[in-house]
């Protein structure tokens, strides 16, 4: 009897695995879909649709990106938690992903880790200080020194309470001793409009499509997050350069994340392509000229990453008593 029942669970596995082959095997066969939580022409968006154009080159399907906005991110990121897990819906992934569970446990209905199969880090986004070409503000002193003067009086844009703008913000008030008052936005490129029209004090942004508005006058860039300072900005000192230490260890990745549950060849056939995309020279031009850092992981190598950035972010959250809505 337990040689039979032994036969039929091999049989069954065997004929499982075969299915999953073919599936691989076949994959795509039809259009694979990119989420993206945030508002379009944002650094996530703008990163996530130059992967997906060369992307749908390699898979031979299109690759359309959508943006749903919204709590954060959750919107889209759950979403794609609760999705066939067959490899058609995709979630571009950000900071926030291993935030909004830490800091909005109440509203977040998804487990970062358990709920998702990791597809590749696609790049890293290190950060610019910024305000507006007219701003009084010429340095990170400054900011404080005027939030010392006035508590609440300097403001800040950011993606909501788990982006990245908002937690090195947070993290600045509170080497600084003061007050900074927070203004969301459904993303981080509106938050940048109304900071380029003096509305909005200053925002931590990544380190992406910033140069032409500092060219044509309409942004300022008073620090970076950087160890070293930018070849772009050699003139700009860094976080630390100006007193503020730590902020080089808290940058924001953009990846790629499945549903849990997709059979692994379809997520690993994914991650190929998406490193594919990745080692091209017009990508890394377009995507290095904005000032990103490009990974291009494997998966296992993004599981890795994404529990310790998780670990990372955790210990801010606690040192700076960051607090959420």
């Amino acid at each position: 009897m337990l040689s039979a029942l032994f036969r039929i669970k091999v049989c069954a596995a065997f004929l499982m695995a075969f299915a999953l082959s073919a599936v691989a095997q076949d994959f795509p066969t039809k259009p694979i879909k990119i989420l993206v939580g945030y508002a379009t022409g944002g650094p996530t968006d703008v990163i996530t649709r130059i992967l997906a154009q060369e992307m749908s080159v390699t898979l031979g399907q299109s690759v359309p990106v959508e943006n749903r906005t919204g709590a954060s991110g959750n919107i889209a990121t759950e979403a794609v938690a609760k999705a066939t897990p067959d490899g058609y819906t995709l979630v571009a992934s950000t900071l926030a992903h291993n935030i909004n569970p830490l800091l909005l446990p109440n509203t977040t209905k998804y487990d970062p880790i358990r709920e998702f199969a990791p597809v590749s880090l696609a790049v890293v986004l290190p950060q610019l200080v910024v305000v507006s070409y007219d701003s009084p503000f010429n340095s990170l002193t400054d900011i404080i020194k005027q939030a010392k003067t006035s508590p609440g009086s300097v403001t800040y844009g950011s993606a909501g309470v788990t982006g990245s703008s908002h937690l090195a913000s947070a993290f600045l008030a509170y080497q600084g001793g003061v007050q900074l008052t927070p203004v969301p936005f459904r993303g981080n490129a509106p938050a940048l409009t109304e900071v380029m029209a003096g509305r909005v004090s200053f925002m931590f942004y990544p380190m992406i499509g910033v140069n032409g508005f500092v060219q044509d006058k309409r942004l300022r860039v008073l620090a970076v997050t950087t160890t070293k300072r930018n070849p772009d900005f050699p003139n700009v000192a860094t976080t630390a350069e100006q007193g503020f230490t730590g902020f080089d260890e808290y940058v924001g990745g953009v990846g790629l994340l499945a549903t849990a549950g997709t059979p692994v060849a379809v997520v690993q056939k994914l991650s190929a392509a998406a490193r594919a995309a990745l080692k091209k020279s017009t990508v890394r031009d377009q995507l290095g000229g904005m000032g990103a850092i490009i990974v291009g992981s494997t998966p296992e190598e993004f599981t890795l990453w994404m529990k310790a950035d998780a670990d990372r972010w955790a210990q801010l959250i606690k040192i700076a008593n960051i607090k959420g809505e």
